[in-house]
């Protein structure tokens, strides 16, 4: 490992194999399960490398987002993110095309908030959202309920 790198990290993960696509990793004191579907050797005991970006995706905005309706005094009684992404046919398979679909219980009234903090979320503050922009397509709407 460079000096250089060794000097900014900041996170770290270790991944154990269990067995057969089975494995478990590490991330700062938490264990994740990883496993493929059977017809590629696991037991799908868990979700995917790949899907995990997806979750990492969503957890980041959401976590944004939910700060800045605090900050901003906007109550919401419910709040969740679903995305659909487009993998690629081609090895390696990647996501090329994300779509992020937020999902807020509040008053119609403050769909301009709302629409800042996921605005600011997407373009100043996920990093996870940052890096997804380095090879994929990202797109998003909102969908408010009362």
């Amino acid at each position: 490992m460079s000096e250089e790198l060794k000097t900014t990290v900041v996170h770290q993960a270790e991944t154990t194999w269990q067995e057969g696509m089975h494995f478990i990793s590490i991330v700062n004191g938490h264990s994740v399960r990883l496993d493929a579907a059977s017809q590629f050797g696991g037991y799908d005991q868990g979700p995917r490398p790949k899907e995990l970006m997806l979750s990492a995706l969503t957890g980041c905005t959401g976590m944004d987002v939910v700060s800045l309706l605090n900050k901003m005094r906007v109550p919401f009684s419910g709040f969740s993110i679903e995305v659909k992404a487009n993998l690629t046919q081609e090895h390696p398979k990647y996501y090329d095309r994300v779509h992020l679909i937020y999902r807020i219980s509040a008053s119609e009234n403050n769909r301009d908030k709302i629409e800042k903090a996921i605005n600011l979320s997407q373009e100043k503050y996920c990093g996870v959202s940052f890096m997804f922009k380095k090879f994929a397509e990202v797109s998003y709407e909102l969908v408010i309920t009362t």
